[in-house]
């Protein structure tokens, strides 16, 4: 049986099919690449086992051969296959020929001599959003704040708890994990989280280099600086207290550029309007994960301890609420950012499509009090940029129901969210 759920970077593979020679969709391991690009694909060969790394290596042109487009799995383990890549495109002009997926940057970027550019796009995936993986009813969608005076934002949501909302930050979006028993899909995130480095068969001794103790140290500051703006010498001061333990900085920037390669860490950047404003533009990132199951691991953090402490629970809410912008925004050819000024006036995530429009959203757990706070912030933005091109504000939620204020600001819960 084919347990399958559709994904939305599938619409984006097939589109960039259709304008370059290859695409290249590359994100943390378990989060689908496989599973999605062997749909879209006709051949393929899988760089899992020794034995096929190793023929690949001694006939990286022969690994192209096969029926088009053709998936090549795990290519980062072969760096010299971008190259045959690139040249094939060069001597076989034509688009859609190639789907590569990587879970890694390549340990010896040495190898690869050639940008790509033109001929090989980077696609980002992450794990599931809610609306992936059926957790969302999608009654809001974020193309329509974007494109519509008066969009449809109503839904009751009464089926939803905050508990709820707590779960899923803990079991993440990893395909695997989408169970309808939810200590076993727990199960399932913490197998994942424990052998997330293992790095012992690892054919790329970058990783094999590393200490997988001082990996999970640095995880779980960053898991208890999650959607701030700590800096570097934060967190290790954070290690150092925590483990009592030293860290210098060439350490740390060793293995925090590792978790970046291995597609963790996922930080937003800050967002520069260019305001007539006095106030200085905070340009430090947040620091988020790619997945906030993640962090839960790294912390060893279960729903009911989300519940217990909802200080905490907005935190770790705002970095699952990042996820899901961050995959339905991208569906719209756009990014998120965040915005913090010199007298504190701030917004958690700045959506951008790629046509100019944006919108303000501030992220909260719910009830009025928190909604509030958000519509103020929001408002005083608004006031300080007063730029045409800023589409919507809203306020995302983790409970509670969807509607639009007399005052124009959107209420949208994340489990009612699409792109």
């Amino acid at each position: 049986m084919d347990n399958y759920r559709p994904r939305y970077i599938e619409s984006q593979i097939e589109r960039l099919l259709k304008s370059s020679s290859a695409v290249l969709v590359a994100g943390p391991k378990f989060c689908g690449k496989t599973t999605t690009c062997l749909r879209m694909s006709k051949s393929n060969v899988r760089l899992a086992t020794r034995r096929n790394i190793e023929l690949a290596r001694m006939e990286p042109h022969n690994t192209l051969l096969g029926e088009q487009p053709r998936l090549i799995d795990e290519w980062q383990t072969v760096p010299e296959l971008w190259d045959e890549v690139r040249a094939w495109a060069d001597e076989n002009p034509g688009f859609g020929q190639f789907i590569l997926t990587g879970s890694s940057t390549p340990a010896d970027k040495s190898q690869i001599h050639h940008s790509g550019a033109g001929r090989i796009v980077t696609l980002p995936m992450r794990p599931m959003s809610l609306f992936e993986s059926g957790d969302s009813t999608g009654s809001v969608s974020l193309a329509e704040l974007f494109s519509s005076d008066a969009p449809n934002v109503y839904d009751t949501n009464e089926k939803h708890s905050l508990k709820d909302m707590a779960f899923y930050t803990c079991r993440g979006g990893w395909p695997l994990s989408i169970l309808d028993d939810r200590s076993v899909a727990l199960d399932v995130t913490a197998n994942y989280y424990n052998g997330l480095f293992n790095f012992d068969t690892s054919e790329n001794e970058k990783f094999r280099n590393k200490k997988p103790e001082v990996l999970r140290m640095i995880l779980r500051s960053y898991a208890r600086n999650i959607s701030t703006e700590a800096a570097y010498r934060t967190i290790i001061q954070d290690i150092t207290e925590s483990n009592n333990r030293t860290m210098d900085t060439k350490t740390f920037d060793d293995y925090w550029d590792a978790l970046k390669d291995l597609f963790i860490i996922s930080d937003i950047e800050a967002w520069n309007p260019n305001l007539r404003s006095k106030a200085v533009v905070r340009t430090t990132p947040t620091r988020h994960f790619v997945d906030t199951s993640i962090a839960c691991q790294a912390l060893d953090i279960s729903p009911d301890d989300l519940m217990s402490d909802l200080k905490s629970f907005g935190l770790f809410f705002e970095d699952l609420a990042v996820r899901d912008l961050s995959i339905y925004t991208s569906l719209l050819g756009g990014n998120v950012k965040h915005y913090r000024d010199s007298r504190g006036l701030e917004c958690d995530a700045v959506v951008h499509t790629g046509k100019g429009k944006w919108g303000a959203i501030e992220i909260k757990l719910g009830g009025d009090k928190l909604i509030e706070e958000g519509v103020a912030n929001l408002n005083k933005l608004k006031d300080d940029i007063n730029d045409p091109n800023m589409a919507f504000m809203a306020i995302v939620t983790a409970t509670g129901p969807a509607y639009r204020r007399k005052d124009g600001i959107c209420v949208i819960p994340l489990n009612c969210l699409r792109a």
